[in-house]
């Protein structure tokens, strides 16, 4: 595999892995399990929790920097147009912020009640 295609495979799946992660209601997890917790869900809302612990982690924190630079590094050097970079970025500032983006929008729904 060349050069160039390693790279944007990385960069497709950076921007894939943004895209999944900022659809995912990571903020209303933690505050709907205490208040409706229906008959059997534990072991589903567990995996949940863990697969949220799991993906905003280390892990993943990482692989943002690591795509970040990446794509700092192309736009820099003019390989990568600044538009497709600016989504990369914004993503993961969507799935760092999700869940103060839902907490803001829950306040902000429940002050219109």
């Amino acid at each position: 595999m060349s050069h160039k295609r390693l790279i944007h495979s990385a960069l497709n799946l950076a921007g894939f892995a943004a895209r999944t992660m900022a659809s995912l209601p990571v903020g209303s997890l933690a505050i709907a399990a205490p208040v409706a917790d229906p008959q059997g869900s534990g072991p589903i809302l567990a995996a949940l929790i863990w697969l949220q612990g799991t993906l905003l982690g280390n892990l993943a924190t990482a692989a943002a920097v690591i795509a970040v630079a990446m794509v700092g590094f192309l736009m820099l050097s003019g390989r990568m147009n600044w538009r497709f970079g600016a989504t990369v970025v914004l993503g993961c500032f969507i799935l760092f912020g999700s869940a103060a983006i839902v907490s803001g929008i829950q306040g902000a729904a429940g002050m219109a009640r």
